[in-house]
């Protein structure tokens, strides 16, 4: 942990937001760990452990505090920069790669062995990938318990056990007590009904230009904006849905409603609207290294919750990219919601008044059909080549190994260049150092009225941006045509070093 004994400790004092997530006390005198913001009485600091995570803790033998509820606290983004095969394979458990897979599969999917990813969960999280996902299922079932009224069977269903009597097991073992003794009622809700769970961001979180983001780019019939949520309807395999995501700044949360057939789903459909709005994000380390290029400094001061907006579906933005490929957004957009409409499967009973189709699979791309929507043939051959390489290779667009891995993947598909794979990259995969270096706009926004940077050039000067690179290209986007007069520092470094970032 890169945090002291001593500092954490004066955060826990101090019961200081800015930590919350990066680390937990363990408490020796009582047995719980909790989180920095805890509201019960400071314990003293010989009492006191501090781990980077909530699965060490657990694995020490102690349980989660009843009163700040560990599993409400932001996602940890502890082993960012330490380790990215940790944080890729981190990233894959939340999404449930160990509920019905193997470690082995696991590790063979970040490119090491089952004994090398053990030891290096060991060495950044302070405990095993099984302890990991073990953790993640219990905090998940917690917070059901608390935020749902939903029956304790499909509380375990939705948290990932693979039976009630696992579920009872690990849950009375860490808390002494059956699940149902935290909820104290009994509960009982009607079939199929909505989810609705607080998802928590590190502050500060711009919801009004992630809004704003997902509205501009919004496919007719599938996804919109309304009275400030996001709505959009979302599949997974054969199961289909609708979900709702609104602002909650006073706890400092999304609010999700989900609408969804199968409950086994759940852990998924919670990592990728995490994902997607990039909850997981910690704004003070983004501005701390981004902040030191004089022209992105005030970028970040004046919009220092920025952050980069995902998507719900790795294949979906990969056909968005595409399409959008040398046009504007609306031009991009409407040849989506073109496809959408003549390929995308319609909702049998639409729930959410103006949400129709779902947005169509691979198998779905019809040559034929494609070729009426209005477009070069040479993109809607890449299209259905993506469609085919998608089916042929279902884990084609997942997120793997590293940034270099994953672009060379997809650069070898038919129509897909550097600014379609990084733009898949940041977008589907999260992936915090993509960049577009060739994107017009972007370099347009850097040169702000001045000189302006071909794609050697700024690559060369964004590699003192690493690994955020994906947060400046929001930064810089945001500020296209609104403000170029702060790029004059950018202007003078381009003029000074143009020999030299040019060689």
């Amino acid at each position: 942990m890169d945090i002291s004994a001593n500092d954490c400790y004066q955060a826990v004092v101090a019961r200081d937001e800015r930590y919350d997530g990066r680390f937990f006390t363990c408490v020796t005198s009582t047995g719980i760990y909790c989180r920095p913001v805890c509201p019960a009485r400071t314990p003293r600091f010989a009492n006191c452990r501090f781990v980077v995570s909530a699965a060490a803790a657990q694995d020490a033998g102690f349980r989660p505090c009843l009163r700040c509820r560990p599993e409400s606290s932001p996602s940890s983004a502890a082993w960012a920069g330490t380790s990215a095969v940790v944080s890729r394979a981190l990233a894959l458990i939340e999404a449930g790669a160990l509920d019905n897979g193997s470690l082995e599969a696991l590790a063979e999917r970040v490119g090491l062995g089952t004994r090398q990813l053990r030891r290096l969960f060991i060495k950044h999280l302070g405990a095993a990938p099984s302890s990991v996902a073990q953790t993640r299922r219990l905090l998940l079932a917690k917070q059901l318990i608390h935020q749902t009224r939903l029956p304790m069977s499909d509380v375990a269903l939705g948290s990932g056990f693979a039976s009630i009597r696992r579920f009872n097991e690990a849950f009375s073992q860490l808390y002494g007590r059956p699940p149902s003794s935290l909820r104290g009622v009994r509960s009982s809700v009607a079939e199929h009904a909505d989810i609705i769970l607080l998802l928590p961001y590190r502050p500060p979180y711009d919801w009004e230009a992630m809004l704003d983001f997902l509205q501009r780019r919004a496919i007719a019939g599938m996804e919109q904006v309304v009275d400030g949520i996001y709505q959009r309807t979302i599949r997974i395999g054969a199961d289909v849905g609708v979900v709702c995501v609104e602002h909650v700044p006073a706890r400092q949360a999304l609010r999700v409603k989900i609408g969804f057939s199968q409950l086994q789903a759940l852990p998924s459909i919670i990592d990728r609207l995490r994902r997607m709005f990039d909850l997981k994000a910690d704004p003070d380390a983004i501005s701390r290294l981004l902040s030191r290029e004089p022209m992105l400094a005030p970028l970040l001061a004046a919009r220092p919750g920025l952050r980069v907006a995902g998507a719900w579906d790795a294949f979906e933005v990969a056909v968005r990219a595409i399409l959008g490929q040398q046009v504007a957004v609306a031009a991009g957009v409407t040849l989506v919601s073109r496809l959408v409409a003549r390929l995308g499967e319609p909702l049998a009973a639409p729930s959410v008044s103006g949400l129709t189709r779902y947005f169509p699979e691979p198998e779905a791309f019809d040559p034929e059909v494609i070729l009426t929507l209005g477009m070069p043939r040479s993109r809607a051959a890449a299209l259905v080549n993506l469609a085919c390489a998608c089916l042929a290779e279902p884990g084609l667009l997942e997120r793997q190994r590293d940034l270099s891995h994953t672009l060379t993947r997809l650069c070898a598909l038919p129509g897909i260049g550097e600014w379609t794979a990084n733009y898949i990259a940041m977008r589907a995969m999260q992936e915090s150092d993509a960049f577009l270096a060739s994107d017009v706009a972007l370099q347009r926004a850097v040169a702000g009225g001045g000189v302006r940077p071909d794609a050697k050039q700024l690559l060369a000067l964004a590699e003192q941006w690493r690994p955020w690179r994906a947060y400046a290209v929001m930064h810089l986007w945001a500020a296209d045509g609104v403000n170029a007069g702060v790029n004059s520092d950018l202007n003078r470094t381009l003029e000074e070093n143009k020999h030299a970032i040019s060689a």
